[in-house]
């Protein structure tokens, strides 16, 4: 293979030994991103009895894995992930660097580029690359998408959510190179991992969800929401929401929808009271049929949609449910 450049790197993230969906997304747009730089795709991922994981991130389209699989490292540990990374990374030189826009790779990421000194794109939803070769990371702003590069330094990090790219098609028979980490005694560790308290979702999960109801300011009040989340609950979809319902306390983080929330690709979205800006708009990926309910004709958001309905969703809401609860007797 014939490089023009360093590798293209992915931080595959587990939970449970399992490796999340979005580091297989990833994964697949680093190998379009590779195969266009004629270069490699290096996967690197920390935790404990990842054995079996190893060969789906082959199959996804990774090269080389970097396994650090040591009992230390079952749980993320920021100091202690961050210092594998960096003097990896610090040794291989890789061009880009990919990071799934979670929890972890949210606070993991800014601390990585800041200690390789370099830039880091957050949230990005789109990747490619441009005429000179440099990785053109889009993001939302001012009302549609804007380009960012990091011309000088590298890599070139950014972090992507899931779903902006589609999972890729995976390929049994592809083998690679495993590299095992020497992980260190003496890491860098002061939090320790004392118990680990699971709870279960509430509602239909976003991410997974054929149909997507998300609400917004237009709720008016906390009873105006309930109304929006009986609607989901009366349709079996998830709940989603806009950066101003999480603002008012009324939806939790986990509901928001958009640039700094969540991804979703339902087969149905039902927009209600919200105007349809950009920063939410843009994490409706490839949603099949798109519906808004907004009391103002002239909202943005029915540029965007396939069905408008103009009118006040506090009163319209409720005969909807009516009317589909009706039809489920």
């Amino acid at each position: 293979m014939g490089s023009k450049g360093g590798p293209v790197w992915v931080f595959a993230e587990q939970i449970d030994g399992r490796v999340l969906a979005v580091s297989l997304q990833l994964i697949g747009q680093a190998r379009k991103l590779a195969d266009e730089m004629e270069t490699s795709v290096e996967v690197v991922i920390l935790g404990s009895e990842l054995g079996e994981q190893v060969q789906k991130l082959f199959a996804a389209g990774a090269d080389r894995v970097y396994l650090g699989d040591d009992p230390s490292l079952t749980f993320y540990q920021q100091e202690a992930y961050v210092e594998i990374i960096v003097e990896l990374a610090k040794g291989q030189q890789p061009e880009i660097m990919l990071i799934g826009s979670t929890s972890m790779g949210r606070e993991l990421a800014p601390l990585v580029a800041a200690r390789l000194e370099t830039g880091l794109t957050a949230h990005c939803t789109g990747l490619a690359l441009g005429e000179d070769g440099t990785l053109e990371q889009m993001i939302p702003a001012y009302g549609g998408l804007i380009s960012i590069t990091c011309p000088v330094r590298r890599p070139q990090m950014a972090t992507v959510a899931k779903g902006v790219f589609p999972m890729p098609t995976v390929d049994e028979n592809r083998t690679g190179e495993v590299v095992p980490l020497d992980v260190p005694d003496g890491l860098p560790c002061r939090i320790q991992t004392l118990e680990v308290v699971r709870e279960e979702p509430e509602g239909v999960p976003l991410e997974s969800a054929s149909i997507v109801v998300a609400g917004g300011a237009g709720a008016g009040d906390l009873e105006g929401w309930r109304e929006i989340a009986a609607l989901a609950e009366a349709l079996n979809a998830g709940l989603g929401s806009t950066r101003p319902v999480v603002d008012e306390g009324w939806a939790g983080l986990e509901t928001m929808i958009g640039q700094s929330g969540k991804m979703v690709s339902p087969e149905l979205y039902i927009g209600v009271g919200l105007s349809g800006e950009q920063q939410h708009v843009v994490g409706i990926v490839g949603a099949q049929v798109m519906v808004a309910v907004n009391n103002d004709s002239k909202a943005p958001v029915f540029e965007q949609v396939d069905y408008g309905i103009v009118d006040d969703c506090r009163e319209f809401v409720p005969v909807l449910i009516e009317k589909i609860k009706g039809r489920q007797v």
